[in-house]
């Protein structure tokens, strides 16, 4: 027994938005049914340390009418964005005053049964509960795509105050085409409130349970099956690059740790690499406009970066160098002020973007390429013949490492421009290999990457030092005490960082190459 899949898209929506939803014009337009409403309350169980949600194994008992259901759910790990993929069991439970304790006999045989068997052991107990109002209304499409749409409103509790309210709209697929499903969510999306909601209910209670604090996501390890094809390649990276992005969006939102953004420029950067791979597979109608959304977001997050690095990273550098100066080291007290009040401004304009329509937009519209097939060959072309996976991934550092090659060949006497297409190339080239690395040798990719890393902070930390000097003109105006303070610590830095440059050039440039090639 393995249990059927739940394939849904989940959106989070205002509370006073819920009724807009089920009066918009385009779900009366669908609709199969009259809508159903029902009361759903359920418990969810786990042992004291949490270790099924740790497994992404989610068991629960919920009150449908007068009957008791037990759900076992079991997370993908492939899910894109606001995508949720999730396999499920249910077993009926029968009629009960109260809440019944989980019974094994649903996880018996199933590939789970070894780590519910273990939590059972370990004592399985309440953690929390849900209270949901549910309205649900059938929807089909006109090319035969069926799909359920719900709005949920309640609460969600552990028995401590204060409960955590959820309104949501999840739309689910009962048969049919899944790109139906994201072109009905973003044509929604362009007249309601929706956003991203990256989280399972299961996942937001257990968070509250634990009273855990979110902590910035880094980019995940892309692992590709050698046996799939180019476009299984493709479909793996843009999946993990949602991931990435719509896990940071929301701390984004919540929290001023600086790392927050940091990682969703990482991640924005890593989608707008990863669509560029999309280039020849894609309708150009849809891909063109998830490309520019991402381009508007990147802009979007690049001031708040940019002011980040020059508060907590290059000033502290710049006024560390001023010791014994303290005229100079208040002119760098100062301005640092000023410049907090410009950070504070860019942060709330990166927020801005992240709680978007455009951010939504730009999730679905991604997700709709991430299920979408490659664009169909032409009946009378042959069918093109798709590369195997390392021979793709093979050209594809290969003409990176080229142009990368190509545009550092001046890089000794490269004009600040100059230096930035170099810094460009490389960190196009490094998302490459991020992306491809399971495919080759451990111990080359380890070594050329490095060597790679090494010459983009070089790059970087020249870069840092004309942005700041970009960034302390802006607020401060071009003749300011300030600017000149950071030419004077430019031109010190300047003979030592080119040298370190070069030797980080020339250490990449004369280096192992990474081949997948015998």
């Amino acid at each position: 027994m393995d249990g059927a899949p739940e394939i849904e898209l989940k959106l989070r929506l205002p509370p006073g938005a819920a009724a807009s939803v089920l009066r918009h014009p385009l779900l009366h337009d669908f609709a199969a049914a009259l809508p159903r409403r029902e009361r759903l309350r359920a418990v969810y169980f786990d042992a004291l340390d949490d270790r099924l949600a740790a497994a992404g194994v989610f068991l629960r008992v919920r009150r449908e009418g007068a009957r008791w259901v037990q759900g076992l759910k079991v997370a993908a790990a492939s899910s894109p964005g606001a995508l949720s993929t999730r396999t499920e069991l249910e077993m009926d439970r029968g009629r009960h005053a109260r809440p019944p304790l989980p019974d094994p006999a649903q996880w018996r045989d199933t590939p789970w049964q070894a780590v519910l068997d273990d939590a059972l052991a370990a004592g399985l107990a309440a953690r929390f509960a849900t209270d949901i109002r549910r309205t649900t209304v059938p929807v089909r499409f006109a090319d035969g795509t069926e799909a359920h749409v719900a709005v949920d409103l309640g609460t969600l509790s552990d028995g401590r105050p204060p409960p955590l309210s959820i309104a949501e709209l999840e739309i689910e697929l009962a048969t049919g085409d899944l790109r139906t499903l994201f072109r009905f969510a973003q044509t929604l999306a362009l007249d309601l409130p929706l956003a991203i909601e990256p989280r399972s209910k299961a996942e937001r209670g257990f968070a509250l349970a634990q009273r855990a604090a979110p902590h910035p996501v880094r980019a995940e390890a892309v692992l590709i099956d050698p046996a799939a094809d180019a476009a299984t390649a493709r479909r793996t990276i843009l999946e993990g690059c949602l991931r990435q992005l719509v896990a940071n969006g929301d701390g984004l939102l919540r929290n001023d740790d600086v790392e927050w953004v940091h990682q969703m420029r990482i991640a924005t950067r890593r989608l707008r690499a990863c669509l560029s791979l999309l280039r020849e597979t894609r309708p150009p109608e849809r891909l063109d406009a998830v490309v520019a959304d991402a381009r508007w977001l990147a802009r979007s997050l690049a001031p708040a970066r940019d002011l980040d690095v020059l508060v907590t990273a290059t000033l502290p550098q710049l006024r560390a160098s001023l010791r014994g100066n303290r005229a100079q080291q208040g002119v760098v007290d100062a301005f640092t002020a000023r410049a907090e009040r410009a950070r504070g401004q860019a942060r709330a304009a990166a927020r801005a973007a992240v709680a978007a329509p455009r951010y939504t937009q730009l999730v679905l519209g991604a997700g709709a390429l991430a299920v979408a097939p490659s664009r169909a060959t032409p009946a009378a072309a042959p069918p093109p013949r798709v590369p195997p996976v390392l021979r793709y991934a093979d050209d594809l550092v290969r003409r990176r490492h080229r142009k990368l090659r190509h545009f550092g060949a001046g890089l000794a006497h490269a004009a600040a421009d100059a230096r930035h297409e170099v810094r460009l190339a490389a960190k196009r080239l490094r998302y490459v290999t991020e992306f491809f690395a399971s495919l080759f040798p451990r111990k080359s990719a380890r070594a050329y990457r490095r060597a790679l890393v090494r010459l983009q902070d070089a790059l970087g930390e020249r870069n840092d030092a004309g942005v700041a000097l970009r960034l302390a003109a802006a607020i401060d105006g071009p003749e300011s005490a300030v600017v000149h303070l950071f030419h004077q610590w430019a031109a010190r830095r300047e003979r030592p960082a080119h040298r370190a440059m070069m030797r980080r050039w020339t250490a990449f440039a004369v280096g192992p190459r990474l081949s997948g090639r015998a």
